[in-house]
């Protein structure tokens, strides 16, 4: 899996759409649901382009990244890079030697005054942030906040009157084969639009604890993290993030942060950062078998393996064995449910838990802790 790496231009298949919605033969479907905007995305791209901004980084030599180009010539073209930098592995580069680590990303900008909000991996790390407008103007900008868990990161510019602005969408609403648009920056090319559709919805990548993207279609290659895809109303709906790609090529399966993930994560992070609760405990799917034991359809619950000592879990009455079936009204059917509705749980507060123990439901009173960022 990699971040915003090529995607392969999808295929043409708005046209057909729109033909065979013209001619009526989708029964109970209005026209307009299936029909790019009248004219193209013309209007839609003026309109919301001057908020879309180009990221440039520079990051200080480590002895880490030292060693890293130490694997490959300095100067070499990113391509060869790619193909060839397995033989150069192991060649010794003293950090004097070495260049700053530069890369590129998108952004979008959210407040008039210079809100921006990018990708955690664009600017986590960055010794300088460089923003571009698309007027030509240039900032230098400031790094707010970085929340690495779900990728998303607020930068601030200052400018001296009032920026253009884009606005969140419900990124709930959004369905698979809803048009979309993306925004960005790739390959540093400047302004580049791209068009598509909602391929799926709560995607899990294994790329975190709190997966949860959107799937698109729409192109989206190296250098459009953190650019924004919008919605046929031109709200942003999701901030791309990563991409499928076994070779590095593009092969048509992109990933975007849901809108209403990002909305409460910038929000945090404008405020001194990002709080999780904590519960306490190491869990696995149930086995196929003990759902046949159990009577269930297919297997549902977190198991838990392990529970931390002096934890919120270990003070509940939580033990090895036990299966969380429902947590604060949520149910669990895969742990990722469990995951997400922990950390969006307020530290501090009460939450029901009901749990099978040894065969028998029960409901255990729980009060959430405070995720220690750290281990997280």
């Amino acid at each position: 899996m990699k971040r915003s790496t090529p995607l392969r231009t999808r295929l043409a298949s708005a046209a057909l759409l729109g033909a065979v919605a013209s001619t009526g033969l989708v029964a109970g479907m209005p026209t307009a649901a299936l029909a790019v905007p009248a004219g193209g995305y013309g209007d839609l791209v003026a309109e919301v382009s001057p908020a879309v901004v180009f990221i440039e980084v520079t990051e200080k030599v480590t002895p880490a990244n030292a060693q890293m180009q130490g694997q490959m010539p300095p100067g070499m073209p990113e391509e060869l890079q790619r193909r060839f930098g397995d033989m150069f592995k192991g060649m010794p580069m003293n950090p004097q030697d070495a260049q700053p680590m530069r890369g590129v990303g998108s952004g979008f900008i959210i407040d008039k005054s210079g809100t921006i909000v990018t990708n955690a991996h664009v600017v986590d790390g960055a010794d300088t942030v460089n923003v571009k407008l698309t007027d030509g103007r240039n900032f230098d900008a400031k790094v707010v906040g970085v929340d690495k868990l779900t990728d998303v990161a607020v930068i601030q510019i200052k400018a001296d009157a009032d920026l253009p602005t884009v606005s969140f969408g419900d990124s709930d609403k959004m369905r698979p084969g809803d048009e979309v648009v993306a925004v960005g920056n790739p390959f540093g090319l400047g302004g580049t639009v791209t068009s598509g559709i909602v391929s799926a919805t709560s995607r899990d990548i294994h790329s975190g604890p709190y997966d949860d993207f959107i799937q698109t279609d729409a192109a989206i290659n190296r250098g459009n993290s953190g650019g924004p895809l919008f919605n046929n109303a031109g709200e942003v709906i999701g901030m791309n993030t990563a991409i499928f790609s076994p070779d590095g090529g593009s092969v048509g399966i992109g990933f975007a942060v849901p809108s209403d993930l990002v909305k409460k994560i910038v929000g945090q992070l404008e405020n001194g950062g990002v709080t999780r609760g904590w519960l306490g405990v190491q869990i696995s799917p149930m086995p196929e078998n003990i759902a046949q034991v159990l009577g269930y359809d297919s297997p549902k619950g977190a198991v838990i393996e392990a529970v931390t000592e002096d934890s919120p879990a270990a003070k509940a009455g939580l033990e090895k064995g036990d299966i969380i079936l429902s947590f604060n009204g949520t149910e669990i059917t895969e742990l990722r449910d469990l995951t997400r509705a922990v950390a969006g749980t307020e530290p501090d507060k009460s939450a029901k838990v009901v749990v099978l123990h040894k065969g028998n439901e029960k409901t255990l009173d729980v009060t959430v802790g405070k995720l220690d960022q750290n281990d997280a």
